[in-house]
């Protein structure tokens, strides 16, 4: 679990977040969604310690973690898994390479370790036998699920995703939110998504943070937006065509 507490944070005289508190949820596919500008890149920034608050804490677990001193700080990231949106592979490394990475990083793993954790994790995200390729041999889904291995391969307790379906086809961004949620579940992990996709909202979304202006705007799951109150919210939902015409067949 990360519970973020009456975040602020502004950069000179703009004020991005103003008191946001919000709790994500282990075993949960948490989504932070908004407008551009809504604040929700800061706030994910924040959470992941890039940013530190104006006002406010950040807690992983019973840990605060506005408090921790840089070593404490880098114990607690070795637990945290990244996908980033362009999926971040380094082009001049194998899939192999870049998955073990992180484990050449902060690991004294043997070789054998190292591979055996790959080729887990390459078989998770179903791309087993592709160890010798090159990122520039593989699709973007692929890519992206390279980043995934990645993400997982020291198998964190937080993971925290970017926009994971930018740039990909429709069908595509549906087994990534699928793999992602389901490696959430299967190990307990807190997995908070940064997303403007709604499509993804209405697949991945069990715990949902709307921002507007900098504000927790409404939060409850993917089986309460279409329903829910909110002008704002629903303004921001039905700029969707898929979702308008889903609200308008069901009111028909």
């Amino acid at each position: 679990m990360i519970r973020a507490e009456n975040i602020f944070k502004s950069f000179g005289n703009q004020d991005i977040l103003k008191g946001v508190s919000f709790t994500f949820e282990a075993g949960r596919t948490n989504l932070i969604i908004g407008r551009s500008g809504s604040g929700k890149t800061v706030f994910m920034k924040i959470l992941v310690g890039l940013f530190p608050p104006t006002q406010g804490t950040v807690w992983y677990d019973d840990v605060n973690f506005t408090k921790l001193s840089k070593e404490e700080v880098r114990q607690i990231r070795m637990k945290v898994g990244m996908l980033f949106q362009g999926s971040a592979l380094f082009d001049s490394m194998t899939v192999e390479e870049n998955i073990r990475f992180p484990m050449d990083m902060f690991t004294s793993m043997t070789a054998k370790e190292k591979l055996n954790r790959v080729n887990f994790c390459l078989e998770r995200v179903n791309l087993s036998g592709n160890n010798a390729k090159y990122p520039s041999e593989l699709s973007g889904g692929m890519q992206k699920r390279v980043g995934i291995a990645r993400a997982i391969v020291l198998e964190p307790k937080y993971l925290f995703c970017d926009e994971p379906n930018s740039g990909l086809d429709p069908k595509t961004s549906i087994l990534i939110d699928e793999l992602i949620g389901d490696i959430t579940r299967e190990n307990n992990i807190t997995t908070i998504i940064n997303t403007h996709d709604m499509n993804s909202v209405m697949e991945a979304g069990d715990n949902i943070c709307f921002l507007f202006n900098g504000e927790l705007e409404w939060s409850g799951s993917k089986h309460e937006v279409l329903e829910a109150e909110n002008e704002n919210l629903q303004s921001f939902i039905f700029a969707s065509p898929f979702l308008q015409r889903l609200r308008d067949k069901a009111m028909r």
